[in-house]
Order: structure tokens, then C-alpha cells, then sequence
């Protein structure tokens, strides 16, 4: 189960689908199977990987239920590397209550098949969350550079540690990846170094994921970024990076 990463934030918009999604975009990239768990009722990840949440048989809030994770991962429109289990509306009603261990039993039968799992919590605090964390040895937290994107992540940091004092001794707060870094910007700077007062420059996993429009038009295309060739040069390189690191921590 060291395979398993929870990718988090409670605030929405600050790219945590994004970088869920472009890491498992390099992993394809350097040949590695990675699952996505879609744990977002908004089904974003499921969307981009080519799957219509509105219209999936089984889902991820079958897996909380009692579905075993193998009848709902499914491959992705990315090709045979990423796979997903896809979200589905029927989430929102999984939000409050349920087993937060079921997802971890879950994905114990099937996490050797990959050489990661990445979780895509929604952003919230609540039992998705908590169900995420609990069935991942890591947590990552994506931010971004503003007085906003800041904003909460005491309280993040504070569900990882109520996790793993109550449901999941193995679990670790592995770092904080920083996206949506604007070329020249003294405000994101000053927000870069209030984020290393906070968490500690090491826990700042580097480098930052550079804001560039490409980023967006890959969602909207539902492509991997690293299709793109030179247009994508510096954000697939940035994701390639952090891919690595996280391939270094989740080693058995």
C-alpha cells in the first residue's frame, strides 16, 4: 500500500485536478501505470480521462460502499498506463458518514498493479476526504501562490493529522506542490515565502508547476499535457520532476 497518494486541498480552484492529472500524464509519459481515484463529485479527473460521470455504471462511491475497486477501475481514454475509478453524483451522498476504511481495503487488492495510485479528493474536509486519506500512505497538498490559495491549509494539515491518529498510523503529510506560478510576480512571491513559514521550504516539493495556458486548453481537450510537444515543454517538464519525487517516496 505505499503506493497510494492523497492529493488535497479543501479550497477549490487551486489546481488540485491539475496536478492529479499531470502526474499521472508523466507517468504515461515514462511508460508507469498509475490508477486515478476520482473522489470528487464534480467527476472533473473522470471527465478529462474520457469518462462522463453522469453516465458510470460503477464508481467510486460504489467502492465506499461494498464494490470491490477491480469492477470499478476501468482504462482511461489516455491509453493503457492510467487508469481510473471514475466519480459519479451518487458521491455527494457518501460526504457524510460511511467506513473511512473501506476505501483502503479496497484499494489494497488492486495497488500492486500500479506503480502509483493517486487519490483526487474533493474540496472539502469532510468524509471524502477523510476515506482518501485514510487509504493513502502520502499526502499532498497543492496550493497556489495567492492570499486565497493559502487560505485553509492549517486546516489540512490538521485532517492529516486527525487521520493518522485515528484511523491511519501509516499515513505522512509528504509535501506541498505549488501551481499556477505566474512567470514574474512579486505577490507570488511574497505568498511563496509565507507558504515556506508555514510548512518549511523543504516540504515545498520542487518545482513549482508554472501557470501557462496550455494547461487549460489540455483540460478542455481532455488530452495528457505531455501531447503537446514544445508548446508543453515547460509544464510536462515541471510534472516529469515531480513525478520522479513522488516515485521516490512511494517506493516499497
Amino acid at each position: 500500500m505505499g503506493r497510494v497518494v492523497a492529493v488535497l486541498n479543501q479550497k477549490g480552484g487551486v489546481g488540485k485536478t491539475t496536478v492529479t492529472l499531470g502526474l499521472a500524464s508523466a507517468a504515461a509519459a515514462a511508460g508507469h501505470r498509475v490508477l486515478v481515484v476520482d473522489l470528487d463529485p464534480q467527476g472533473s479527473s473522470s471527465w478529462v480521462l474520457g469518462i462522463d460521470p453522469a453516465t458510470v455504471e460503477i464508481s467510486s462511491a460504489d467502492v465506499l460502499s461494498r464494490t470491490p475497486a477491480a469492477k470499478a477501475m476501468v482504462p482511461s481514454a489516455w491509453g493503457g498506463e492510467v487508469w481510473v475509478i471514475p466519480a459519479s453524483p451518487k458521491l455527494l451522498s457518501r460526504d457524510h458518514g460511511g467506513n473511512p476504511t473501506r476505501l483502503r481495503d479496497a484499494l489494497a487488492e488492486v495497488s500492486d498493479q500500479f506503480h502509483a495510485v493517486l487519490i483526487d479528493c474533493p474540496p472539502s474536509l469532510g468524509s471524502l476526504s477523510t476515506s482518501g486519506l485514510a487509504a493513502a500512505t502520502h499526502a499532498v497538498i497543492v496550493v497556489e501562490p495567492s492570499a486565497l490559495g493559502l487560505r485553509g491549509i492549517g486546516a489540512v494539515a490538521d485532517l492529516v493529522d486527525e487521520v493518522w491518529d485515528t484511523h491511519n498510523p501509516d499515513l505522512e503529510l509528504s509535501g506541498v506542490i505549488v501551481n499556477k506560478v505566474p512567470p514574474i510576480s512579486s505577490e507570488a512571491d511574497r505568498r511563496y515565502e509565507e507558504l515556506a513559514r508555514i510548512v518549511g521550504k523543504r516540504a515545498i516539493w520542487q518545482p513549482a508547476v508554472p501557470q501557462r495556458v496550455i494547461v487549460n486548453q489540455a483540460i478542455g481537450d481532455r488530452r495528457p499535457i505531455h501531447t503537446y510537444g514544445m508548446r508543453s515543454a515547460d509544464v510536462s517538464e515541471a510534472f516529469d520532476k515531480l513525478w520522479a519525487k513522488l516515485r521516490r517516496i512511494t517506493k516499497p
